[in-house]
């Protein structure tokens, strides 16, 4: 059994389709690559997923439970989290702070006015994250005041505070110079992969692509164009076309387009 599956899903609105169809089973530790041109459809893979955005119709199955109708939050506690292309932190609060944050709320459910974060436990939990992520030089800085590649990487840091099983990763190296981003991508793949936690993400670079992932879903016009392996995802001749913006001998060159990214 897959450990997460979409079955037939559909996403309108009004005459416009953002998903059709869209069907993939995704099993325990796969390192899942999505790719499309803007308008594509991978963010409303992702949002329906996470249970930010509901399909008009189709299911969604995780451990065998469909999980359609569930709201984030529940979604998040049951074991699937997200990063996001603009990293969803506490821009005035330090990176220890936030990860305290983070993790009080994994544990609780929500933030308490009566139990206090500063407690040994989280503050070492939060202590470890950061190690693990490789930004001690940042502890006690605002996150406003990073570099956008160590917002990612406390960004993608909150969410596994939850521990889940699986994450969603939106754009991880978007906003990365190109001598950070094989670096970023290292430590969040490496962290992950012994965490061994399912990931999927959304990216538009494709040496990242190639590098990181194990399998490739190409999106063109809110459906799945080509789920495969990367050197033959990449090679397809209606991926290098839609997705990749490449000339291909006989056919024309224009990028697709749609509903959303």
């Amino acid at each position: 059994m897959a450990l997460l599956e979409a079955q037939g899903l559909n996403k309108s609105f009004g005459s416009v389709v953002a998903a059709n169809n869209i069907t993939v089973a995704i099993e325990e530790r796969e390192v899942i690559g999505v790719i499309g041109a803007n308008g594509a459809g991978k963010t409303t893979f992702v949002n329906m997923i996470t249970g930010y955005m509901k399909p008009t119709s189709g299911k969604i199955v995780y451990q065998g439970r469909e999980i359609t109708h569930l709201p984030p939050r529940q979604i998040t506690r049951i074991g699937i989290c997200r990063s996001f292309q603009v990293p969803q932190v506490f821009m005035t609060m330090t990176v220890f702070d936030n990860l305290l944050i983070a993790l009080g709320v994994a544990e609780q459910g929500a933030l308490s006015s009566w139990r206090p974060l500063r407690r040994p436990n989280l503050m070492k939990a939060a202590d470890e994250i950061i190690e693990q992520y490789s930004i001690g030089d940042y502890r006690d800085l605002e996150a406003g005041m990073l570099p956008q590649g160590v917002r990612k990487l406390l960004d993608i840091g909150m969410a596994m505070a939850h521990k889940p099983k699986v994450i969603l990763l939106d754009e991880p190296t978007s906003g990365v110079s190109v001598s950070e981003k094989f670096g970023i991508m290292d430590v969040v793949m490496g962290v992950l992969k012994d965490a061994g936690v399912t990931v999927v993400f959304i990216e538009h670079d494709m040496e990242i692509i190639e590098r990181y992932s194990k399998r490739v879903l190409a999106f063109a016009d809110g459906t799945i164009l080509a789920d495969g392996a990367p050197e033959a995802v990449l090679k397809d001749d209606q991926v290098r076309k839609l997705v990749i913006g490449e000339a291909v001998p006989g056919a024309p060159s224009e990028t697709g387009g749609g509903a959303d990214a």
